[in-house]
């Protein structure tokens, strides 16, 4: 391993990756789930952010690690930020593309319709994203990668299998765009606890300095 990587159960992600701009590794973990007291893994996750989200997040300079995982405002101030945010995950356990479609489009659909910005355009974005998921297989080592531009609201999902070249689809709806990082980035109703604190632990350091 390089020093430029960080494993991730023994997964690799590198620190930084660049697309219009180079982004840094801020947040890293897995999503699991416990079964007769077996941890079963399913994805590798690393969190890759422009260092300018540092200017929305002021109001948090000098917070401790706890005050920080425990605060949704925090969280929310770090999904509604206006930087380039890529999302890295690496399949640990093969599944049926559609399941986790399902579990996306659960999660965002919930929340939006929790705030009454659950309409016809939300819908129909959703459908987009379930209908591409059924489309593909997530084998163990397939990469799903969502790229979230700045401006404006927009996000680019790829899916990348043993090489093979790319399939991706573009989602332009802002609701569905917003609520799918806060799936990974939103605190107590993020996916994946383990990413939530490993956001917490970069961003006290982040932020301290």
């Amino acid at each position: 391993m390089s020093s430029k990587e960080v494993l991730v159960d023994g997964i690799p992600f590198p620190a930084e990756i660049t697309r219009t701009k180079p982004l840094a590794l801020v947040g890293q973990g897995m999503t699991s789930v416990e079964i007769h007291f077996l941890e079963i893994k399913y994805n590798a996750i690393g969190i890759y952010m422009d260092k300018d989200v540092t200017e929305y997040l002021k109001n948090w300079e000098g917070k401790t690690e706890t005050e920080l995982e425990e605060d949704d405002l925090f969280f929310a101030a770090l999904f509604l930020a206006p930087v380039e945010k890529v999302f890295r995950i690496v399949v640990i356990k093969e599944i049926k593309g559609s399941q986790y479609g399902i579990q996306l489009e659960s999660a965002v659909r919930d929340q939006l319709a929790a705030v009454d910005r659950y309409e016809e355009e939300e819908e129909e974005a959703l459908e987009k994203v379930t209908k591409f998921f059924q489309s593909i297989y997530l084998k163990k080592g397939s990469v799903i990668t969502f790229y979230f531009a700045a401006k404006p609201s927009t996000a680019e999902i790829t899916f990348d299998s043993e090489g093979k070249g790319e399939s991706k689809i573009q989602v332009d709806n802002k609701n569905v765009v917003e609520q799918m990082q806060k799936w990974y980035l939103g605190g107590s109703f993020a996916v994946s606890p383990s990413t939530v604190k490993s956001l917490a632990v970069k961003f006290e350091d982040i932020l301290s300095q």
